[in-house]
């Protein structure tokens, strides 16, 4: 059952404010990855978890569509702040995918108004280069609540940039598979080449560069 245990552990050290940070876009061959940070407060209401829609929250992976646009709207209304970082293709490209997550993740950071006083990450690594005071979870967009809200976020913004990338690159069936390797992909992706949006350090697209 969802519940903010990790959460309620800090806000009873002291922090009046929890961030939780997960990213979308890391494997794909196109496109962004994006991250965001979404914050909570040291008094925000727990049966909101069981009265509201974000009884809902789940890893954005294990949602649909429509229920992802439900948890966003959600989200927005409920969370102190959001913050949303996003790097291109051309940064993953020169920095490399790994390097510009973390990078991403630093500019949902300074996107925030309010500033947390610890966030919370998913994945096996913290931010490096960061003041902030942190954890990294395994898994946490599965089971973390500010996690979790935030991967909603992370998902639905990257997924509205690709389906604008649609409009532009039609023929790839953007609005389809939102960049990841699928058969369709692949296949187009022979057919047509690379557009200006595929990552061109990714191994499909790299081999067909040679």
């Amino acid at each position: 059952m969802l519940n903010l245990i990790e959460e309620q552990n800090l806000f009873s050290q002291g922090c009046k404010l929890v961030g939780g940070i997960d990213e979308a876009g890391r494997g794909p061959l196109a496109g962004p990855v994006v991250a965001a940070c979404v914050v909570w407060p040291s008094d925000f209401d727990a049966e909101k978890l069981l009265y509201t829609e974000l009884k809902l929250l789940r890893d954005s992976k294990k949602t649909n569509e429509k229920l992802r646009e439900q948890l966003f709207q959600a989200v927005q209304a409920e969370a102190t702040e959001i913050g949303v970082g996003i790097c291109d293709h051309l940064t993953i490209d020169r920095a490399n995918i790994f390097q510009a997550t973390f990078l991403a993740m630093k500019k949902s950071l300074s996107a925030l108004k309010n500033k947390p006083d610890f966030i919370l990450i998913d994945g096996k690594f913290g931010i490096p280069n960061t003041s902030y005071p942190q954890k990294a979870i395994i898994k946490g967009d599965s089971k973390i609540f500010s996690i979790i809200s935030a991967s909603i976020i992370a998902k639905t913004t990257r997924d509205r940039l690709m389906l604008k990338f649609h409009e532009q690159y039609p023929e790839y069936g953007f609005d389809q598979h939102k960049g990841y390797g699928t058969k369709l992909h692949l296949a187009m992706l022979k057919k047509y080449g690379p557009c200006p949006i595929h990552r061109k350090s990714f191994g499909p697209v790299k081999n067909l560069l040679k």
